[in-house]
């Protein structure tokens, strides 16, 4: 008689669960131990190389990286774990058992997909409350070369802005409304498509219609010298909103702030393309791991003894990571505007949604 609930056994339920999130979990720990260490490897010279840099600055990268290596990789993980829980009922005969007491294929997945639900929702809140603060962070100080950062939350770093012919570079930009302020500011004067001159200033405060640059020095390109001032007076008509919309990166900013910044674009005339792709990423994303037990199914039916299991399970393993090279052309594509934004952060998500459930209807057949 075939089992028409949705979901098996309490037993039956729990049991695959528990394999599913302790697999995940295995080969989370083991992506992130492999990958922090290598990415440590790589910056700790340039961490060190900072005078006052030691030890403790160490930890604090890898305390800022850790969060940003535990989004990217979550889904990964939860594809090569489920691949392995799979793997296993099949081996051990117990895809078949549950068969043969009536379960389809549906109700061994619903426990899984139920648990990938809860594990989208904690994804997102991670990323919103955690993820974007740190990668706004580490951004700011790898830009800043790993000098000590203003502890600002809402630092932007490296923003590049086009006034008139002149180009504007702000290594860190932070604060708001009369605390709002610009580190190492830099100022390309250009006139007919020539350089005339570059002024860097340590730090630039908005003061009526213009800006305020303390600790300047000036180099002149005509007669190849520099000079130094105290204090200097410029960019007239340049206001603080400029530069905060200049760059508007949607992994360094939550959901609703990227929203507000999204409005502010187009309120001033500028593109959102990218902004619009990044928001609904932030939805579509963290729910790709609703995909992987569905795109990892194959490795779970067919019999063991045809000696086609590991080719199921690559099987599976290609799909999930077609997945992801998917999503990330998609997104791509978006940023530049060839895609709708909303096409770009979904289209992958359904397509490979609508494959994985082919699959799985045609491994119940």
């Amino acid at each position: 008689m075939i089992n028409l609930r949705f979901f098996p056994s309490r037993r039956l339920a729990l049991y695959t669960v528990r394999l599913f999130l302790t697999r995940s979990l295995a080969v989370l720990v083991a992506l992130i131990l492999v990958l922090m260490t290598l990415d440590l490897l790589g910056e700790s010279g340039k961490i060190l190389a900072v005078h006052g840099n030691g030890e403790p600055e160490l930890w604090k990268y890898v305390s800022l990286r850790l969060p940003l290596l535990i989004s990217r990789f979550l889904p990964f993980s939860v594809l090569l774990g489920t691949l392995i829980a799979f793997t296993a009922l099949n081996q051990h005969s117990e895809v078949v058992a549950m068969k043969a007491a009536g379960i389809s294929a549906h109700q061994m997945l619903a426990p899984l997909i139920v648990a990938s639900l809860v594990m989208a929702g904690a994804l997102f809140a991670f990323n919103e409350r955690i993820v974007v603060n740190a990668n706004r962070q580490v951004t700011a100080w790898s830009d800043n070369d790993y000098k000590p950062v203003p502890p600002d939350s809402g630092v932007l770093s490296n923003v590049w802005l086009l006034n008139g012919n002149d180009l504007l570079q702000a290594r860190l930009v932070g604060g708001r409304n009369k605390t709002f302020h610009v580190n190492n500011l830099t100022i390309y004067d250009r006139e007919g498509g020539e350089l005339q001159q570059i002024i860097k200033a340590n730090k630039a405060f908005p003061q009526g219609n213009s800006w305020k640059l303390i600790g300047v020095s000036i180099y002149n390109a005509s007669m190849n010298m520099v000079r130094q001032v105290p204090e200097l007076t410029a960019l007239e008509g340049v206001k603080p909103e400029q530069l905060t919309l200049a760059k508007v990166d949607p992994d360094q900013l939550d959901f609703w702030t990227l929203k507000e910044r999204i409005r502010e674009l187009e309120q001033a005339g500028r593109p959102t393309d990218e902004a619009k792709a990044g928001l609904w990423h932030k939805v579509s994303s963290p729910l790709s791991t609703l995909l992987m037990p569905l795109l990892a199914a194959t490795a779970a039916f067919g019999l063991a003894r045809s000696g086609q299991v590991l080719l199921r399970a690559c099987i599976g393993m290609a799909l999930g990571f077609a997945y992801f090279v998917a999503d990330n052309f998609s997104i791509a594509m978006g940023n530049v505007g060839a895609y709708p934004p909303f096409l770009a952060a979904w289209a992958p998500f359904m397509l490979f949604l609508l494959v994985g459930e082919a699959v799985l209807i045609r491994s119940e057949e």
